[in-house]
C-alpha cells in the first residue's frame, strides 16, 4: 500500500499565460467558471470559505456560491452560524475553488457584508420548500442532543406551514464578498504551476505572476 507521501499527480492539461487572460479578474473568473460547467465538474460552485474568530482562530468550510453580482460573490447561510459570528467580528474572508478534473483552483481574498433583506427573501423563496423549512428547524452551529430533535422539529414545521408560504427567518440571509485579490492557479508538470494574481487597484486590476 502506498503511503500518503507517495500520493502525487502530475498536471499536464493546460497552461495559464498573461497573454491569454482577460484584464478584468471577474471576467476571467466567469470564463473559468463557464469552462468548469462545460467540463461537468460536480458542483463547480462549491467553495471553501475561511473566516477568523474574534480570538484569531481560523475556520474553513464548504459553502455554495449562489451568485456573482456587481463584481461580488454571493452566498447564503444562517446568521446564527459560526461563520456569521466570525464575519461580524472580522469581515475579511477567503474563498477557494478547486476543480481537480481540469487541474485548476481559484483563491480569493475579500471583504464580506450582508445582502439586503430583499435579496435574501428572493433567494430564500427560490429554494425547495424542504430547504426553507430546514432553515427554520436548525439553529446552525448550536449543540443538539440528537438527530431526532431535528427531525421532530422538521415534522412540526411541515404541519405548521402545510399549504402556506414559508416566511424568511429573521436569522437567515446572505453575504456579498467584494474581492481584493483573485489568484488563478493552473496545475503544470513538475510542480511548476502557473499562478496569476489579480490585485484590485481602484476600479482596475493589476496582474502579477507568482512563483509556484
Amino acid at each position: 500500500m502506498n503511503t500518503i507521501a507517495d500520493l502525487r499527480q502530475d498536471y499536464r492539461q493546460s497552461q495559464l499565460l498573461e497573454s491569454e487572460v482577460l484584464p478584468d479578474a471577474m471576467d476571467q473568473f466567469r470564463r473559468w467558471f463557464d469552462q468548469a460547467l462545460e467540463a461537468q465538474i460536480p458542483e463547480p460552485n462549491a467553495m471553501t470559505l475561511a473566516t477568523v474568530s474574534p480570538e484569531g482562530i481560523p475556520t474553513a468550510r464548504i459553502v455554495l456560491l449562489k451568485g456573482i453580482d456587481q463584481g461580488e460573490f454571493v452566498f447564503y447561510t444562517s446568521y446564527l452560524s459560526r461563520k456569521a459570528s466570525d464575519i461580524e467580528a472580522n469581515p475579511n474572508v477567503a474563498l477557494n475553488f478547486f476543480w481537480l478534473p481540469i487541474e485548476r483552483q481559484i483563491c480569493i481574498r475579500g471583504v464580506a457584508r450582508k445582502t439586503t433583506r430583499q435579496e435574501a427573501d428572493q433567494y430564500f423563496h427560490s429554494r425547495p420548500v424542504g430547504s426553507q423549512l430546514g432553515a427554520w428547524a436548525s439553529r446552525q452551529s448550536s449543540v443538539v442532543s440528537s438527530r431526532q430533535v431535528l427531525e421532530d422539529e422538521m415534522a412540526k414545521l411541515e404541519k405548521q406551514y402545510a399549504g402556506q408560504t414559508v416566511p424568511l427567518p429573521d436569522f437567515w440571509g446572505g453575504y456579498r464578498v467584494k474581492p481584493l485579490s483573485i489568484e488563478f492557479w493552473q496545475g503544470r508538470t513538475g510542480r511548476l504551476h502557473d499562478r496569476l494574481r489579480y490585485t484590485r487597484q481602484g476600479d482596475a486590476w493589476t496582474i502579477d505572476r507568482l512563483s509556484p
